[in-house]
């Protein structure tokens, strides 16, 4: 064996029988757990990610948390489900709390189970566009945020900037706000965008 870590739903209950009756219970609960993990020299924390449920299901900022409080121990998910994402801001998400842990973030991510809700990725405003399926927009929410996060990495200490890189935008944007910000402008209405700015 070379590692060993833990895996938390951090389920939470109001019975009285309960010794997680909230969800603050279980965030700050999650992060006494890392520490004493790591004090009893486990090498990994990870927390399940899992929407319209009694448990846990914001990762980063619990992340940033226990990377505060922890130095050694790797910090991870299992697994966030990527067709809830809007991958651009996630990459800053999950670069912050990397930058915060030293680099100790680990995530586990995955292209979708089933869940409480029916298409519940739809209520955080993801439709996938005609023809593609929800794991297909799992899939390339990924791979944006993959190109983001590799652009970022391309940041060069020596020259003092960060790379030009535009990501393309995800096929299965919505909105401006989910394109706006990287590449200068958003896909038109019903096109596959390019990855290159458009204007408004």
């Amino acid at each position: 064996m070379k590692k060993i870590g833990f895996l938390s739903f951090g389920h939470w209950s109001a019975s009285r029988h309960s010794m997680v009756r909230s969800g603050a219970d279980a965030l700050l609960q999650s992060i006494e757990l890392a520490v004493a993990a790591e004090e009893a020299g486990a090498d990994g924390a990870y927390y399940r990610v899992h929407h319209f449920a009694q448990q846990l299901a914001a990762p980063f900022p619990l992340l940033a948390a226990a990377a505060a409080r922890t130095s050694r121990i790797e910090l991870g998910t299992g697994v966030i489900d990527m067709r809830y994402e809007n991958p651009l801001y996630m990459a800053e998400e999950a670069g912050a709390a990397d930058l915060i842990s030293g680099g100790r973030l680990q995530l586990g991510i995955s292209r979708g189970s089933p869940e409480q809700v029916v298409d519940g990725f739809r209520y955080f405003g993801h439709v996938p566009p005609e023809g593609m399926s929800d794991a297909d927009m799992a899939r390339e929410h990924t791979r944006v945020f993959l190109e983001v996060s590799r652009a970022r990495a391309s940041h060069s200490p020596t020259r003092g900037r960060c790379s030009r890189t535009r990501p393309a935008c995800s096929a299965s944007s919505r909105t401006r706000r989910d394109c706006a910000t990287a590449s200068g402008g958003a896909p038109a209405p019903g096109r596959r965008p390019s990855g290159r700015a458009s204007r408004a």
